[in-house]
Parts: structure tokens; sequence; C-alpha cells
């Protein structure tokens, strides 16, 4: 190989290596939740694609503690139904929510759901208070969802609780969502979507010894919609980090 093509070679993979960065840091930025989703399918290759590459996580000692259902169709539509119909009766997540927020965490869930309450009165024909929740309940619409868990055998190790296949499992969904921008595709991080563990068993054949962690719902963003212009906001770097040995 002479000396061009390699000097070639080398600024190739430079900018190649640039194009990724400039990826990842675009899908960053342009990442956050999506509340309203246009109708059309998307297509299982993609989202076979999406979760081969988000399989890369890391996890603790390489334990790759996830597992993935992946839903669309007349089998989504059925979720749908069954959520609805089964709030009534309350829930019971396999891994409860908290029960209240202290400061500052009550103070960034105030900002986000002043900003929803701000934009869903800019619409119109919509019931506040059973509009949301339901909104919620029907996955917003999306036509595809992504629901994540885990074995319990790895989570429960006799009287104690191991956390680290949770947060394993987080970092498998974050790579989801950052990986969904470029395919032109938008999601949302739902602790609502198996909030009823019991239903999503029954319809997707998910045995007891599952541990069932979070849903995302995907697919293509309805743009004109006003619920997707909410973006929350983030506290400044400065008020959540500090410094050590640096001048």
């Amino acid at each position: 190989m002479g000396m061009l093509q390699l000097w070639q070679r080398l600024k190739d993979g430079e900018r190649k290596q640039e194009e990724t960065v400039m990826d990842l840091v675009e899908a960053i930025s342009q990442r956050r939740s999506i509340r309203a989703f246009k109708p059309d399918p998307v297509p299982k290759s993609v989202l076979g694609e999406i979760l081969e590459l988000a399989l890369r996580a890391p996890s603790w000692a390489n334990t790759q503690p996830w597992e993935f259902a992946v839903v669309s169709g007349k089998t989504l539509d059925e979720l749908r139904q069954a959520f609805l119909e089964r709030e009534e009766a309350g829930s019971d997540p396999d891994l409860p929510g908290p029960g209240e927020f202290p400061e500052p965490f009550k103070r960034r869930c105030g900002g986000l759901f002043t900003e929803v309450a701000r934009v869903m009165g800019m619409m119109k024909d919509v019931a506040q208070a059973g509009w949301w929740q339901s909104q919620g309940l029907r996955l917003y619409g999306a036509p595809a969802a992504i629901f994540i868990y885990t074995d319990r055998s790895l989570y429960f190790q006799g009287d104690t609780t191991n956390v680290w296949p949770v947060f394993d499992c987080g970092l498998a969904a974050e790579n989801i969502m950052l990986l969904a921008t470029r395919y032109g595709l938008g999601t949302i991080a739902q602790a609502q979507a198996v909030r009823q563990p019991t239903v999503v068993r029954r319809l997707l054949g998910i045995p007891e010894s599952k541990l069932l962690l979070l849903g995302i719902a995907i697919g293509y963003p309805d743009w004109d919609n006003p619920m997707n212009t909410v973006r929350s906001e983030r506290d400044p770097v400065d008020a959540v980090a500090t410094w050590h040995g640096f001048d």
C-alpha cells in the first residue's frame, strides 16, 4: 500500500469517527419523550436492528440480564384495551414506584407537569383529568412497544435485592431510545406500561419467573400534535456535579 493510500484510509477513518461522534451528540440532543405517534407501523426489521445494537450496553460482569418482548398490531391493541379495563381495579407493578418525591425531585416533576398542563390547555376537546391518564394507558397511540424484563432469581437474592440488573436494563433502554432517533422514530419510557404485569404476562406469555421493569412506546412522532412540543428541563451541570483535582 502506497503512502497516499495509507493517508487516505487514515483520513477516512477520522472522518467516520467524527460522523459517529456527531450522530451520538445529535441523538442525545434530539431525544425527548414523545406523547403522540402516527399510526404508521414500524417494520420488524428496523426494531430488530435497534435491539441488535442496543445489546452492546454494558452490564455487571457481562451478565446481560435483559430480555425483551416486542409488540405491535392486534396484540398491542389488546394490551391497550386490557390496561384501560384493568386500571379501575388498581395496579400492582413488580417494582413499586415511589410513594413521594422529596426536594429537589418534586420541583423537577412539577416543572414537567406544569408544561404538560399548559399544552393541554391549548388543545381542544381534552377532558383534563381522565384524558391524560388514558393516553398513557394507550401507550400514546404508538404502533409498537418494547417491554423489558429480567429474571427474578437475579434480582431477589435471599433476603436482599440485587439492583444491578435493573440498572443494566436501564442502560439497554437508553440505547434503544437513542438508536430510535437514527430511524426517525420517537420513544417514551413508561413505568405506566408495566403497572399491570398480570395483563402483560397473560397476553405476551411472559412467565412469573420474570420481573417486568419498563415499557418503551416507539413509533414515528406526530409533530403536528401539541403534546410533542413538551420537553422537560434539566438542572445545570454545576447543580448536580462536583469537581475534584482540577485547576
